[in-house]
């Protein structure tokens, strides 16, 4: 007889997920009724200027009711035309939600843009040619630049709030490390992954803890030497469970779970294409990323550049770079290769940015994100929020930092995301015996931590598009991490709860 193969379960791709998100999030619908609160605007002082933010009123919460006073569960019909919502509508009306400065249009634009002029750069084979030197240079030292990369992205999401830039960088760097032995997973974790515990645990993110901190009517920028500590230890931890993974990558390549997919860059990186000499045309394209790089971190931090700034630094990038390769000829360069290098290098991102879109649909489908309209997302927070004050205080605080875990699955924004719960969960702390300053470390850690994992997240799945990682394949690698930074998480909340942090 012969021997029966073995069935291996495959994870669904990630619009097929998804899609079954969204149908439970239908389904839901028929079950949970809608609510709504009133909103206000409050004001803010942030590092000297007047900060202003939609926020809802505590205590306003009210179900939508019929005629009869009964409250109303409006389940969403199966497709509606027009302006209405309907399950089947989920698709279109994601990708066409919200405006440039974020998702799911103005990300989704940001992604397609950011993968065609890396299209260009990478045509140019400027990066193959410099990626040929900095191996030279770090010949038997590969395994410092990970740690030092770990600690600098890091840094980024801490002090300017980085996160969709990690897409740009994956792109770069990705080649980089399948080249010096290591792969697209430990590429990742140096970028995108390091950002998001830089974001977590910040002391001043503009976008996070200082909006949180505002809302919640602590003093912004508050408690940094705890939250200083907070970030040495999260971003060492990070540094000490990457270096054991790349190592055992390195010493067996068949081990990584991103082996196939990898050979994609292995491929290109075929010694017999990378012989050119590094001359003055190579040099140009690789100055022009390294001054371009250089403006948006400028532009960030002194201006408070966004999507819409950024994704048209990138192009102008790609566009100097692409004439930089036409005038030296740099691989075979012509004008009609910096149109096509651009559709090519969107297309590679195309997967990302239609999960992007999709993605959004998931709340849409619930009733929007808004608190002023009536929505089953509105309800389920109240219902959350209202179990804290019947818990004992230490207790209460772990229960934010699981709610707001949770909760960024459908929120994502972590300014969003701070204007929806912060000013529910900053009453309810006074109320359950805990400072408002331990809320807001439930809220940076739950909501930045959990961007590592969400499908929901654009800047994750626009960075594993860049390294051509399926989210199934990511999701095995990163479930143990992410329940190792979860309990570090509950270390520091229950810590900060009892020495009542203020």
């Amino acid at each position: 007889m012969k021997p029966k193969k073995q069935k291996t379960w495959n994870m669904p791709d990630t619009l097929i997920i998804v899609f079954f998100v969204v149908l439970l999030a239908a389904l839901l619908t028929y079950i949970i009724p809608m609510g709504q609160f009133d909103t206000k605007e409050m004001t803010y002082m942030n590092q000297g200027s007047e900060e202003k933010k939609t926020v809802l009123v505590p205590d306003s919460f009210h179900y939508v009711t019929d005629k009869e006073g009964h409250a109303v569960r409006e389940g969403i019909p199966l497709f509606q035309s027009g302006d209405g919502m309907g399950f089947l509508n989920y698709v279109f009306e994601g990708l066409v939600s919200g405006d440039k400065m974020g998702s799911a249009v103005g990300v989704i634009a940001f992604i397609l843009i950011i993968g065609g002029s890396f299209g260009i750069i990478m045509r140019t084979n400027a990066i193959d040619q410099g990626l040929m030197k900095v191996i030279e240079k770090t010949k038997g030292r590969e395994s410092l630049l990970i740690p030092v990369m770990f600690v600098l992205f890091s840094l980024g999401g801490a002090v300017f709030g980085m996160g969709e830039e990690a897409i740009a960088f994956a792109l770069i760097l990705v080649p980089v490390i399948i080249r010096l032995g290591y792969d697209s997973i430990t590429a990742v974790m140096i970028t995108y992954v390091a950002t998001q515990i830089g974001f977590a645990s910040s002391w001043m993110n503009p976008f996070g803890v200082a909006i949180a901190q505002g809302i919640s009517g602590v003093p912004v920028l508050s408690a940094a030497p705890f939250r200083i500590l907070m970030w040495a230890v999260f971003t060492l931890f990070g540094v000490l469970y990457i270096l054991r993974y790349a190592k055992k990558v390195k010493a067996n390549p068949e081990t990584s779970l991103s082996y196939k997919t990898d050979a994609f860059f292995r491929d290109s990186q075929k010694e017999e294409t990378l012989q050119a000499k590094f001359g003055l045309g190579h040099i140009i394209v690789v100055l022009t990323l390294i001054a371009g790089i250089a403006w948006i971190i400028w532009g960030v931090v002194e201006h408070a550049y966004f999507i819409p700034e950024i994704a048209t630094q990138f192009f102008v990038i790609g566009l100097v770079s692409g004439v930089a390769g036409i005038l030296f000829k740099l691989n075979g360069m012509k004008l009609n290769d910096l149109a096509e290098s651009f559709v090519s290098g969107a297309k590679d991102l195309l997967p990302a940015a239609l999960v992007v879109g999709m993605a959004k649909g998931i709340v849409l489908v619930m009733g929007g994100d808004s608190p002023s309209d009536p929505s089953i997302l509105n309800t389920i927070l109240e219902s959350a929020g209202s179990l804290t004050d019947k818990m004992p205080a230490e207790l209460s605080a772990w229960f934010m930092l699981t709610f707001q875990s949770v909760f960024n699955f459908f929120i994502v924004s972590g300014s969003g995301q701070a204007a929806l719960t912060m000013p529910l969960m900053a009453p309810l702390a006074d109320i359950a015996g805990v400072t408002r300053q331990v809320a807001v470390v439930a809220f940076q850690l739950g909501d930045g931590l959990t961007n590592i994992i969400v499908p929901t997240s654009a800047a994750l799945m626009g960075t594993l598009g860049a390294a051509r990682l399926g989210f199934g394949t990511w999701l095995k690698f990163i479930y143990k991490f992410q329940v190792l930074l979860f309990v570090l998480a509950s270390v520091f909340v229950l810590a900060a709860a009892i020495i009542k942090l203020h």
